[in-house]
């Protein structure tokens, strides 16, 4: 993955290029520097017919660099392309597309020719608006792919649990109550020997007993009682066709929750090995939270790139952590934003989560937001807004973080607090003395 960058001077490109990418085929325009026609041809998807692309760019036009739009920021296409020297890609979002697209083409006519036109008008007329992709260091992309590739996994475990959840809960809903966690292995193993409670009843309770033991029970009340509740509990259906087809997905959704512990783990052994010698690591590990799975991903949001981001509102921004404001007429309304980068998105946002566990000052902030009825995630988008700033301080500073060095600067920046206490004369020679009543302090003058 590379780290979109904003030109800070204009380039002088040889050409202009726009690809519109497909499966099989991909439309492309080109504009030479200085005018002339339009060109326009097809590309067949394969690394080959791309390699003979790029080298005929290369030689027409002496090796200079090319500008080509893309309307993509990852995947095949940005892969093949990312190895040329000689090739500046400008990722353009889908729906900047479709919706300068909409305003010459309200109809929805839509054909890729006429697609790499437009891009190829964007890349022209608003170049200084779009992001140049600048690839960052080894060790971060591969973070960046490890920490994504980690979390798909973690997320289909999740989907493949409730599904076995669900199927339990028609064919063997007691497991449910016997168990913390239905995809846990000690599960796995107990289903692959009993299947149904029918099942389980045919075994020996010393069978039972010392299975439990093996795979952590130590509670020897709680096994006892679990013992006793296979005695009275009752099978939850007779329908046969549902017990045959249940059982089944049981074991498959089983077998497909091992593999995926498996490639969580071996991603988790990667992810160690390749954060431990990232230069910013030190960094990262020093703030709260910031734990074996959260450092990693925040390593990979930041990249190494100190010139990515102009200030920490830039890095609020582009995460979406910053809110949106909106106007119209007499009406202004505040929104989270729509389009950003959602994985770095929901880092932040975990781990604004996870630090109240080791940060005081972040748990006071936090309950502060709430008790101004701010929801939860609101208010840890907004416990996550002030982390930014603290993160990209330090990370631009290549400083580790220090709790008691940000307290002391918070103090301060602080106002110095009237003491109320205190009789301050007024212009007319009064004091203001304070008088509580009914539980409530109010001022009352009093002549000096």
């Amino acid at each position: 993955m590379h780290a979109p960058e904003a030109a800070k001077e204009e380039v002088e490109y040889a050409a202009l290029v726009s690809l519109d990418w497909a499966d099989q085929e991909h439309a492309w325009a080109l504009q030479p520097n200085g005018g002339g026609a339009v060109e326009q041809g097809t590309l067949q998807n394969t690394p080959e017919a791309v390699e003979e692309w790029a080298q005929m760019l290369a030689r027409r036009f002496g090796g200079r660099l090319v500008a080509v739009a893309i309307e993509q920021r990852r995947g095949a296409v940005i892969a093949m392309l990312s190895k040329y020297a000689h090739l500046a890609l400008y990722p353009i979002h889908p729906s900047t597309l479709a919706n300068y697209r909409k305003s010459f083409y309200p109809s929805g006519a839509k054909s890729d020719p006429g697609d790499t036109l437009l891009q190829l008008e964007l890349l022209l007329r608003h170049r200084d608006r779009l992001l140049v992709l600048k690839p960052d260091t080894v060790e971060t992309r591969t973070l960046q792919f490890l920490v994504e590739q980690r979390r798909k996994r973690v997320n289909e475990k999740t989907a493949y649990s409730n599904a076995l959840t669900s199927w339990l809960k028609q064919i063997f809903p007691q497991v449910l109550c016997w168990f913390n966690k239905p995809a846990s292995p000690a599960v796995a193993k107990f289903l692959e020997r009993w299947p149904t409670l029918e099942h389980l009843r045919q075994a020996r309770q010393a069978t039972v007993r010392k299975f439990l033991r093996e795979h952590g029970r130590r509670n020897e009340e709680r096994i006892e009682q679990q013992l006793a509740e296979v005695e009275c509990a009752v099978e939850a259906t007779h329908d046969q066709a549902l017990l045959k087809a249940g059982v089944l997905a049981v074991r498959q959704l089983l077998g497909l929750i091992a593999q995926l512990h498996q490639a969580i783990a071996e991603c988790d052994r990667q992810i160690h090995e390749v954060a431990e010698a990232h230069p910013d690591f030190a960094i990262i590990k020093s703030f709260p939270g910031a734990g074996a799975a959260m450092a990693p991903r925040l390593l990979a949001a930041l990249g190494t790139q100190r010139d990515r981001f102009a200030s920490a509102n830039d890095l609020q921004c582009y995460s979406g952590i910053a809110p949106v404001k909106s106007s119209s007429g007499q009406q202004t309304w505040v929104h989270w934003r729509w389009a950003c980068p959602k994985f770095i998105r929901q880092t932040f946002h975990e781990w604004a989560q996870h630090s109240m566990k080791k940060c005081t000052w972040a748990r006071e902030y936090y309950q502060q937001q709430r008790d101004r009825k701010k929801s939860h995630h609101a208010a840890l988008r907004a416990l996550a807004f002030k982390w930014l700033r603290i993160l990209y301080r330090c990370w631009k500073a290549h400083r580790t973080y220090d709790e008691l060095s940000w307290l002391s600067a918070r103090e301060q920046r602080r106002p110095v607090p009237t003491n109320a206490a205190k009789c301050s004369p007024n212009s007319r020679g009064l004091e203001i003395q304070w008088k509580k009543v009914a539980g409530f302090s109010k001022p009352e003058a009093a002549s000096s």
